[in-house]
């Protein structure tokens, strides 16, 4: 049997040591929802359904920054995370944007197991890519110029 794993690593800086503890508290409510505990009534409607996908690890990190975030993860959660970050940057800095990038790997070689992407976060959108949904565009674009296939 195989272990498949979605990697990522970032810091987000934040500009106060309230922003902190607020973000903080967000994720120690997510992460006992996703345990079974019930969503508090002051939990954000826009991370309700992030929570099913909450499987990446929050930190405070205050090692390059005085009020950082340390979000990083083996087991996935992108679109989590990509929530999370746009969550932060609608409520402290709209005008802001934050980089995502991760990889997919696993234990042993699978032909499905390697690949990855990037994300571009704004307060207004989230724009992903993919390895793969990048490499389907790019046969797609060879299919119709009429060249042979592998």
């Amino acid at each position: 049997m195989a272990d498949y794993f979605t990697n990522f690593s970032l810091v987000i800086n934040l500009a106060s040591e309230a922003e902190q503890a607020y973000a903080l508290d967000l994720v120690h409510k997510a992460s006992a929802a996703q345990q079974g505990d019930e969503l508090p009534a002051d939990f954000p409607k826009a991370l309700t359904d992030a929570i099913e996908d909450w499987y990446f690890e929050t930190e405070a990190d205050e090692s390059a920054t005085k009020h950082g975030l340390w979000l990083h993860s083996v087991y996935g959660g992108v679109d989590a995370v990509c929530a999370f970050i746009q969550y932060l940057l609608q409520k402290f800095d709209p005008m802001r944007y934050v980089t995502l990038e991760w990889s997919n790997d696993c234990s042993k070689p699978r032909t499905d197991a390697y690949g990855g992407g990037a994300a571009v976060i704004t307060a207004q959108e989230i724009k992903m890519m993919t390895t793969g949904g990048w490499l389907q565009e790019q046969i797609a674009q060879l299919a119709t110029s009429k060249r042979p296939g592998p």
